[in-house]
């Protein structure tokens, strides 16, 4: 016997990888019985009809929003709070509104900015899950799972809310995770925003090189695997980078301090200060490798 049906109407703001996998996967559990589509461009959302990702595409946002059980946020963290604002006069009282924002004190900030007493409808969440393509056909239905979706709860957001969010985030094969916003960020700026950074600057700073094509020439899997995010949407990190950016900037300031401390040792030849570094560096990534591959 099939699962009940946990979400009837869902609208989905953004139809690319983040918001596509999110539809595909809740169709392919059984709990979605449509699904919206909103997006700023109409090829995108024709990708997304032909690709089976959505059952319609969504002009009316009042129209779609007032009966939805199920709205996802999944634009760039730059464009919530218009969303938002165009959501918050629609929203019916049965509905619940979750994003997929990489960024949450901001989120926060625009939710309680625009939602006013719906403001407890609303969970934002971020899944952990990814890839350097970006658009309708990179979507997929396994994306999320066994991926970390973490959810941050407001104290306004309703017990039975959280549970109805957390289900759907459950059912797309996600394991739930909680932290307040500013936990969030802080964390993210560390291991999420400022690799992103790193590995844009140097591509940028390589590829300004009049030498650029030999350069890439000879680059390996080393470059490939410290660049290979490099290759995500540019406009998506310019939006979290500016968003987080308090965070962000006190890791780059951390970065840099190791930085100067390994030119230190290389000006110098101090051989031993750089493989103590190297080895505290390697036993701290085979140790997370190995807690990864147990998960």
């Amino acid at each position: 016997m099939s699962a009940p049906v946990t979400f009837g109407k869902v609208v989905v703001f953004g139809v690319g990888l983040i918001g596509g996998s999110f539809a595909l996967a809740l169709k392919a559990a059984g709990q979605a019985t449509e699904v919206v589509g909103f997006g700023r461009r109409l090829g995108s959302l024709t990708q997304a009809l032909e690709l089976g990702i959505v059952d319609r595409a969504g002009f009316n946002v009042g129209q779609e929003v007032s009966n939805a059980d199920l709205v996802l946020i999944a634009t760039p963290v730059g464009t919530t709070p218009e969303i938002m604002a165009r959501l918050a006069p629609c929203l019916g009282p049965q509905t619940v509104v979750t994003d997929a924002g990489s960024t949450k004190e901001d989120v926060v900030a625009a939710a309680r900015a625009h939602f006013g007493e719906r403001l407890g409808q609303f969970v934002p969440a971020h899944p952990i899950a990814g890839a350097e393509n970006s658009g309708a056909q990179a979507a997929r239905a396994d994306l999320y799972r066994h991926k970390q979706v973490v959810l941050t709860p407001l104290p306004e957001s309703a017990p039975s809310i959280v549970a109805r969010v957390r289900a759907a985030w459950e059912c797309c094969g996600g394991l739930i995770r909680e932290l307040s916003p500013a936990e969030h960020d802080r964390i993210f700026a560390a291991v999420s925003h400022l690799p992103h950074l790193l590995s844009f600057a140097l591509v940028h700073e390589l590829a300004r090189r009049d030498n650029r094509e030999q350069l890439f020439a000879f680059a390996a899997s080393g470059f490939r695997d410290f660049t290979r995010i490099a290759a995500s949407h540019p406009e998506m990190w310019r939006d979290i980078c500016l968003a987080n950016r308090t965070a962000l900037l006190d890791e780059l300031d951390h970065y840099r301090a190791q930085l100067d401390d390994l030119r230190a040792a290389l000006a110098c030849g101090d051989g031993a200060r750089l493989a103590a570094t190297f080895d505290v560096a390697r036993s701290a990534r085979r140790a997370w490798a190995e807690n990864k591959t147990k998960d």
